[in-house]
């Protein structure tokens, strides 16, 4: 075993593609723990156990894992001892060589490892296990990990899955057409969260978060939140049409719009009443089209 991963070592330390290495030991090559980050597992709700205080129980179907570089731009992992502290910190973009691998030189002992895949705009802050906050509070489709790292004094190489941190809600318009003024649709929303314990697994503060998306073509829009447990509710989500001076020209609210970890909560339906279909009438929907998802929660308005 000891030679096999002295010679893993060797096959990536001398691949085409650089591994980045902690700002702490750039240029060294004595590293003793190697981390790949380059999956995701999907569990689709199905699990026995506790999540944010939340008792849960369902059969199991884990699904396949997808690598995560396709779905984020940014890795930040941060390392605490014992006590608390934080000896380590790498950042990670898509356009650095290796993304995906990390190489870190650790004395021998056991560690809390984060890890943080995202979207945003620059890196994620981890303060704490319990505190990660992110550019501007901008929250974006987030992949986290969260675990002891024992350290030996044998090279270790890992391989670790990271799981969904985030829900999705997704406005559907079915509107024949849209005023030719509207330049921009406003969220503005309640009850989630944009802070994150990845040692809880979930959203850790009481945050008012606003996004802007530009007008779309095909009526779709999408937000992330981080929900307080499992399963949470925005209280308030309003939805403003604006044209390119801020003006408002329509608004809708909705409150307690249910939203779960890892699904994603669907609203269709005429946002400015001209018309269009506002799909199936029973009031809930439930698809198993996206794999990247455990399911999509559609209602209609």
């Amino acid at each position: 075993m000891k030679k096999i991963l002295f010679f893993a070592l060797a096959l990536l330390m001398t691949a085409c593609e650089k591994i980045i290495l902690d700002e702490d030991i750039s240029g060294k090559k004595d590293a003793n723990v190697i981390l790949h980050f380059t999956q995701f597992g999907q569990e689709a709700f199905s699990r026995t156990g506790s999540i944010c205080g939340n008792s849960i129980s369902a059969t199991a179907a884990t699904r396949a894992a997808t690598d995560i570089t396709e779905l984020c731009s940014r890795l930040n992992i941060a390392i605490f001892d014992a006590d608390g502290t934080k000896v380590k910190t790498v950042a990670q973009k898509e356009s650095d060589a290796g993304y995906g691998t990390v190489a870190l030189t650790l004395a021998a002992g056991t560690y809390q490892l984060v890890v943080i895949a995202h979207n945003g705009e620059g890196s994620a802050t981890i303060t704490s296990t319990e505190k990660v906050t992110f550019p501007n509070n901008k929250v974006t489709d987030t992949f986290y990990y969260y675990g002891d790292l024992v350290v030996t004094t044998e090279i270790q190489s890992y391989d670790l899955t990271l799981t969904r941190a985030v829900a999705m809600f997704r406005l559907v318009l079915t509107d024949d057409e849209m005023p030719a003024n509207v330049a921009k649709m406003k969220f503005y929303y309640l009850g989630g969260s944009s802070t994150f314990s990845p040692k809880d697994g979930c959203g850790c503060v009481n945050s008012k978060q606003t996004e802007i998306r530009p007008v779309s073509d095909d009526g779709i829009y999408e937000i992330f939140t981080l929900p307080h447990t499992d399963d949470d509710v925005l209280t308030k989500l309003t939805v403003t049409a604006l044209d390119q001076n801020d003006n408002i020209i329509k608004e809708k609210v909705f409150e307690n719009v249910p939203v779960t970890r890892n699904q994603i909560t669907r609203y269709t339906g005429s946002f400015f009443g001209s018309g269009g279909s506002g799909g199936s009438s029973d009031g809930t929907i439930r698809l198993t089209a996206d794999p990247d998802w455990d399911s999509v929660n559609g209602y209609t308005f």
